[in-house]
């Protein structure tokens, strides 16, 4: 198994998970067992999403896809290419 994608989160490995199992990816998350018992501690890199070996570069395209950690409405274009005026 390989890791496909480091999960901020158990909504995020769930998101990922599900496109993965969409496009029939066998899928499992590290570490999700051991959210219970972290506490109020912040634990970051705990849950991980992991496929098999041979399923990892088709995965990765996958998640790539996803665009995740993007504001939505974010853009790479700046206000002044619409006009916008300061209030």
């Amino acid at each position: 198994m390989k890791v496909v994608y480091e999960a901020a989160n158990l909504i995020d490995a769930h998101l990922v998970r599900h496109a993965l199992e969409a496009v029939e990816i066998p899928v499992f998350l590290r570490g999700e067992q051991l959210l219970g018992g972290m506490g109020e501690l912040p634990l970051f890199g705990v849950i991980a999403v992991c496929v098999p070996d041979m399923a990892w570069p088709e995965a990765r395209d996958v998640v790539d896809a996803l665009a995740l950690g993007e504001t939505p409405g974010e853009s790479s274009e700046s206000d002044e290419d619409f006009g916008w005026l300061p209030a």
